[in-house]
């Protein structure tokens, strides 16, 4: 353990980061059929290994009385969660891997997911070529971000800005559908169409499975970011909403069972299923662990404070900002301010009143006062708070943030507490 990092909060937010990568390599190596990218997520399961195994010596080691016991308990718990995300990560990847087979009209649907999987090569001569990858500013410009580069036969995966994107890289992307247009031309690719179901027919058992193991991928995802942002923001109210999306996950789990089971009876290979059966039930557990995490949270025990300082500085932050009267946002559909391509951030939630719309859809109008809770990359902060009415200041120093309605000079800066703490 001597030669690795000692800091917990660097290790967790490191932890959080590798899970998610994890998570976005297994369903990339699905939709793209790819025995190396899912042999990847088996080597980054042996990091995640070595630091989980180190976080909890670490909070063991600063375990000096019995309130600090209580303290870690909270962070030990979160590192569990994540632990169980990453494993099933793996149990993703193993259907490719071990060739357990999934159908073709599943790939077919992943294109319809809240985020899709992506892989593009960078070609000699284009806009991508030989430049360093902050310089595109991709997250922003096309709502998708790069998870991995294969580059010969050497795989990046802890992808950082200042990497040189040479030709004949291949980067792996994840993001919103809409984003996949522009990624291609920045990287002088050709058209490209996406894998299609067959030909329609009557809607069989088979293609009720799929579409509802594609929603089973996107409520999984939701309540993994909703969680993070409950520990984030200590706030009940996502808590609860975390626990009401894994219920529904065990809803649709087992109605897939039965859909799955029924098709078997149609003269259908059955080795596809079996892929079937084992991603639901992996999407289903990611969903246990996000619960896990907020129960924290819903029992209202102490949170230890570091887990909302490290889960506030991974590669993907998380923001609760309102809507300002008079805003862009303010009476706008989330179709039409196309917030996952510029600033580049996905809205998990919106608060309006008492209750929250999780992953609202683009036909959502927003209002003055509402709440939106939503990831993106830390550059797209200071354009999404403009989008919806304030100028956000971070003191480089401290890291805290101050909101002052855009368009003034004079009216005093509130705090981040102050705008969005009674919420």
């Amino acid at each position: 353990m001597d030669d690795r990092p000692r800091n917990l909060r660097t290790m967790l937010s490191e932890a959080k980061d590798t899970s998610e990568l994890m998570v976005d390599l297994a369903y990339a190596a699905l939709y793209f059929g790819d025995p190396e990218m899912a042999e990847e997520v088996a080597e980054l399961e042996v990091a995640m290994s070595g630091l989980v195994h180190d976080m909890r010596a670490v909070c063991i080691l600063a375990v000096r009385n019995p309130r600090d016991a209580e303290a870690m308990s909270s962070v030990l718990q979160v590192i569990e969660s994540i632990e169980r995300i990453s494993n099933n990560a793996v149990n993703i990847a193993r259907i490719v891997t071990h060739r357990l087979g999934i159908p073709r009209e599943l790939v077919a649907d992943l294109s319809a997911a809240e985020e899709v999987s992506h892989r593009v090569l960078v070609r000699d001569g284009s806009h991508m070529a030989n430049r360093p990858l902050f310089a595109l500013e991709l997250p922003v410009a096309t709502g998708m971000r790069v998870v991995a580069i294969r580059r010969g036969r050497t795989w990046i995966t802890d992808v950082e800005g200042d990497e040189i994107l040479r030709p004949s890289d291949v980067l792996f992307l994840e993001g919103p559908a809409a984003g996949i247009e522009r990624v291609r031309e920045l990287a002088d690719a050709p058209r490209w169409d996406p894998p299609q179901p067959p030909a329609g027919g009557i809607l069989s058992d088979l293609d009720r499975a799929v579409d509802t193991l594609v929603e089973m991928k996107n409520i999984s995802e939701v309540a993994v970011g909703l969680a993070y942002s409950a520990l984030v923001f200590r706030d009940q109210g996502l808590a609860a909403e975390v626990r009401h999306l894994e219920d529904r996950l065990d809803e649709m789990k087992d109605r897939l069972e039965v859909w799955v089971l029924r098709a078997a009876r149609d003269d259908l290979d059955p080795s596809p299923l079996r892929g079937l059966l084992h991603l639901s039930q992996a999407a289903e557990d990611i969903g246990d662990a996000a619960q896990q995490m907020v129960w924290l949270v819903e029992q209202q025990e102490d949170v230890h404070p570091i887990l909302s300082i490290a889960l506030g500085e991974t590669d993907e932050v998380v923001v609760k900002l309102p809507v300002a009267e008079g805003a862009r946002a303010d009476g706008a559909a989330l179709g039409d301010l196309r917030l996952n391509l510029e600033p580049g951030f996905s809205v998990l939630a919106v608060q309006r009143g008492g209750r929250y719309f999780y992953r609202p859809r683009g036909a959502v109008v927003l209002r003055a006062g509402d709440q939106l809770i939503a990831s993106g990359p830390d550059e797209g902060r200071q354009i999404l708070a403009r989008i919806l009415g304030w100028d956000l200041r971070i003191d480089p120093d401290s890291g805290s943030m101050e909101l002052t309605p855009v368009g003034t000079t004079d009216d005093p800066r509130r705090t981040w507490d102050d705008v969005v703490g009674s919420s």
